[in-house]
């Protein structure tokens, strides 16, 4: 395993980071392919077995089940001193106001079982809560010993300046990550938001780094997932047709140097030097291999060059317009 400094952080994370959105009780929501305890045991473990110290969740996966799950996995196979946890608010009743993320933050302690939160990310941008409201109370939190470090989540790149100069106006704490949608077939971020994190020193930890499966297997693939996964497909779907160029050329190369798909997918975010870390969702050990694998794979400039050569610019997904 390799580790990298998230931005101005002392935090050291894994270049896999495990996300928690595969976990938690199906009853809950609509993500019938998500793992149950006994699962979510299994693919914790074997995580920490590969080296992968981060791992991330959200109060809102499959309604707070998701903390609970790897809270207790974690507990069972690591010490709390050992990983480092991020979960995160906003989609929930209150959204970035300060009672709201106080309220959240201590539910998602005691859900996950731990005294403290090492990154807490704002999942979107609250545009209902002033700004000074919502970084008075990561700082809060901070200076109280609940969380060690801040990270946002999926928004346009003015708004997480604005975020950012106000922390500086009031000498509050300053986000340390940004958790957005990017990978092989979705690239939009590249425009103005990595510019600004490579400015600020601020780490990207990308999701859905393999575009919900469609960059590690054949797209109409059969999986339980695929069939109902409806947030992928309206992500993803519209788009085919300009994407599966990129993704031939990524079997190509996968093909060249007798590896998968996934390794060739997450090789490619790791040349993006901002990146510190990526997150997967995995519910299957042998998937969880083939992502760790990737680190030893090296794209050469050629290889990179040539994935990106036939992009197209797609319409924004993550950010959102409203709350």
């Amino acid at each position: 395993m390799e580790y990298s400094k998230l931005g101005k952080s002392d935090l050291y994370v894994s270049k896999i980071c495990l996300g928690g959105m595969s976990f938690g009780d199906k009853t809950k929501g609509n993500q019938a392919w998500i793992l149950d305890q006994e699962g979510t045991d299994k693919i914790v473990k074997r995580a920490l077995d590969l080296g992968i110290n981060f791992f991330d969740t959200a109060n809102c996966y499959a309604e707070g089940t998701s903390e609970i799950y790897l809270g207790n996995a974690l507990k069972k196979y690591a010490k709390r001193k050992d990983v480092i946890i991020a979960t995160k608010v906003y989609f929930n009743e209150g959204h970035l106001s300060h009672n709201a993320i106080i309220r959240e933050v201590n539910g998602s302690l005691k859900r996950l079982g731990v005294d403290y939160i090492d990154l807490l990310i704002i999942h979107r941008y609250d545009y209902e809560t002033p700004v000074e409201e919502t970084m008075s109370a990561l700082n809060e939190l901070i200076n109280e010993g609940k969380v060690r470090y801040i990270g946002a989540s999926a928004m346009y790149a003015y708004q997480f300046l604005r975020l950012q100069e106000c922390a500086r106006a009031h000498g509050y704490h300053e986000f340390v990550s940004m958790q957005n949608h990017y990978n092989m077939i979705y690239r939009e971020d590249e425009r103005e938001l990595y510019p600004l994190l490579k400015e600020e020193g601020v780490s990207s930890t990308p999701y859905s780094s393999l575009a919900a499966g469609r960059l590690s297997r054949p797209w109409d693939s059969n999986s339980e997932r695929s069939k109902l996964d409806f947030i992928a497909s309206k992500k993803y779907d519209s788009t085919k047709d300009e994407d599966m160029p990129i993704i031939l050329r990524e079997m190509e190369i996968a093909k060249k140097y007798n590896v998968t798909q996934t390794e060739v997918a997450l090789s490619w975010l790791f040349s993006n030097p901002v990146v510190a870390s990526t997150i997967v969702g995995i519910t299957k050990e042998k998937y969880l291999d083939d992502a760790v694998n990737a680190i030893n794979l090296k794209l050469t400039k050629e290889d990179v060059e040539y994935l990106n050569e036939l992009y197209l610019p797609h319409k924004a997904m993550g950010a959102r317009s409203s709350n």
